[in-house]
C-alpha cells in the first residue's frame, strides 16, 4: 500500500481510524471509505459524521489561512491513492 501514491497517508488513517483518533489522515480515509472498500481495503467503522467537513474545520483550526488548498491537496492525494489501486498498481 505503501508503494502506492498517497499510500503512507492512506494507511496512517487506517491506523488512525482503528485506535479512534480523529485525525486529518483518518478522515481522509473516512471521506473515501465507500470507494477504498469497493477497492478491497478494509475500512474499520467510521465513528464520524460530516467526514468532508469535520477535516474541513480540523484544517482551518491548525492553518486558517491555507485550509482550502491543504484540504484540495489531501483530496488529491486520496483520489490518486484510489485510481492507482484501480489500475492494479
Amino acid at each position: 500500500m505503501e508503494a502506492l501514491p498517497g499510500g503512507e497517508l492512506i494507511r496512517e488513517g487506517l491506523d488512525d481510524l482503528a485506535a479512534g483518533r480523529e485525525s486529518a489522515a483518518a478522515l481522509l480515509v473516512a471521506v473515501g471509505a465507500p470507494r477504498l472498500r469497493r477497492l478491497g481495503l478494509q475500512i474499520p467503522s467510521l465513528p464520524f459524521d460530516c467526514a468532508e467537513h469535520r477535516l474541513y474545520e480540523l484544517l482551518a483550526r491548525a492553518h486558517a489561512d491555507s485550509a482550502h488548498s491543504r484540504y484540495n491537496a489531501l483530496i488529491r492525494r486520496l483520489v490518486s491513492f484510489e485510481r492507482a489501486c484501480e489500475c492494479g498498481a
